[in-house]
């Protein structure tokens, strides 16, 4: 059933029109390295100490008492305590950020606790206790592993979700945790909100159990390596495991997820890695095998002509593609502007091509970024005609138990309760024996502040259902 769209304050509108009558004007903006040496705590790091991984790996800022120690006096108290009331009571991930995604934050000033408080990447990679929604810091509904990954495991950190692809996660870690991470319940270190998961077998029998699954299910062609970040894994294991992917005749696509080629670009220019991954890149040629790099950029202000020369160093030596997932966030890029930007400078100063933008999973205490699903069809339509069309990016809604659906797949939607029903079209590896799986509708749901207020009162007055 179609409803009236309420009015609602929470959610940006579109930006009103400018002076030549169009609601977006392209300025073309080539990529800057913020000088990190604004920053107290970095004024007299070197640019060789800047580009070394080594370093940035090093210095990466893993708690207050180190991020006081970059930002020094630059920020008062108040943001400080914000933010160890976040990380004592409601955050999920532990914090973990390297200089290079700290220097993309107030890009072209010292940092003032107010421009901190505003800026986009702080936001996700730092989130502090005042981001967070106090009348719903999560839905009802939100759960740790709202996608059920851990559920479709066929073997240790082996996803079979879809019918021909496979989420490899190699292991537990990345070198930056983000606030929303879809795989809180996994990935990072334990926080006093999360005790996480633990992968129990050695790495190396870890990835004999995904060949062997692999090898006798031919009907998977599609491998997402992932993790965690694939960053994390020492070189010499994930070229071994690379190059026994590319053994399987019967896979024909293989795609590197990694944050770290926007968040730490130093790894993918070390000379190891561009040489093996120059070797693994020229035997999936050889062999007709489709390598990608998809990395997870979000806001424009993370691209830096150092992360432009590690995309480009990848399509250099032969990697087919390297393309863009984000995730749409409140207060970091759900206007049509925000993520006009983004893909421009995405696909016209780094490379990358916009792939997808994911909705915000409903994972726990994530009520304040996620966007209802009538606000990522606006942002879909709003997008539309200004990229080129192979660099324009689909809007995506991750459903439980469905997987990705185009924003505009929903078969139905009450707007006024901000629930959203879904169908599909093939069963995951948990659903073989049920056969109703494809003529069911699942829910999805939008995050309560976005509902009238008729459609907020049900949910308080159903809120123990």
């Amino acid at each position: 059933m179609t409803q009236t769209r309420p009015p609602v304050q929470t959610i940006p509108a579109p930006p009103p029109p400018t002076l030549t009558g169009q609601p977006y004007e392209y300025r073309r903006n080539p990529l800057v390295e913020p000088d990190w040496t604004r920053f107290p705590g970095w004024r007299d790091v070197t640019r060789d100490q800047w580009e070394s991984a080594q370093w940035q790996r090093v210095n990466c800022v893993k708690n207050l008492k180190q991020l006081h120690t970059v930002l020094g006096d630059t920020v008062d108290d108040t943001f400080y305590a914000d933010l160890e009331a976040d990380q004592r009571a409601l955050a999920t991930m532990s914090m973990l950020v390297p200089p290079q995604m700290i220097n993309t934050m107030v890009p072209y000033a010292p940092p003032t606790t107010d421009a901190l408080l505003a800026d986009p990447i702080r936001s996700y990679m730092i989130p502090v206790a005042s981001d967070r929604r106090t009348d719903w810091p999560s839905h009802p509904y939100a759960t740790r592993d709202s996608l059920h990954e851990h559920d479709m495991w066929v073997a240790e950190g082996l996803t079979h979700r879809y019918p021909t692809k496979v989420l490899a996660e190699l292991l537990s870690t990345c070198p930056q945790y983000c606030g929303h991470c879809t795989r809180m319940d996994l990935v990072g270190n334990s926080t006093p909100t999360v005790d996480k998961l633990k992968l129990t077998l050695k790495p190396v029998d870890r990835y004999d159990a995904h060949i062997t699954y692999l090898k006798a299910h031919p009907g998977v062609r599609d491998v997402v390596v992932s993790g965690g970040d694939v960053a994390n894994v020492p070189w010499r294991n994930l070229e071994s495991y690379l190059m026994r992917l590319l053994e399987i005749e019967t896979i024909r696509d293989i795609r590197l997820a990694t944050k770290a080629l926007m968040g730490l670009p130093q790894h993918w220019l070390q000379p190891d890695v561009v040489e093996g991954l120059e070797r693994v890149a020229r035997t999936a040629a050889r062999r007709g095998v489709n390598l990608a790099i998809h990395t997870h950029v979000n806001h424009a202000q993370s691209l830096t002509p150092l992360v432009a020369r590690a995309a480009q160093t990848a399509l250099d030596i032969g990697v087919r593609d390297v393309r863009n997932q984000g995730v749409l966030m409140r207060g970091v890029n759900a206007t049509s502007t925000d993520l006009l930007d983004l893909c421009f400078a995405l696909q016209g100063e780094a490379g990358i091509l916009p792939y997808y933008f994911y909705m915000c999973d409903m994972i726990p205490n994530a009520e304040h970024w996620r966007v209802p699903v009538w606000h990522a069809q606006q942002l879909q339509h709003d997008i539309m005609g200004y990229l080129p069309g192979y660099a324009t990016p689909r809007i995506v809604c991750d459903v439980p138990f469905v997987g990705k659906r185009w924003v505009h797949m929903v078969t139905e939607y009450d707007r006024e309760r901000g629930i959203s029903y879904w169908t599909k079209n093939y069963r995951t590896s948990i659903e073989s024996a049920d056969l109703e799986a494809l003529s069911k509708r699942y829910a999805y749901y939008d995050p309560i502040d976005s509902l009238p207020q008729a459609g907020q009162q049900w949910w308080r007055d159903h809120r123990d259902d």
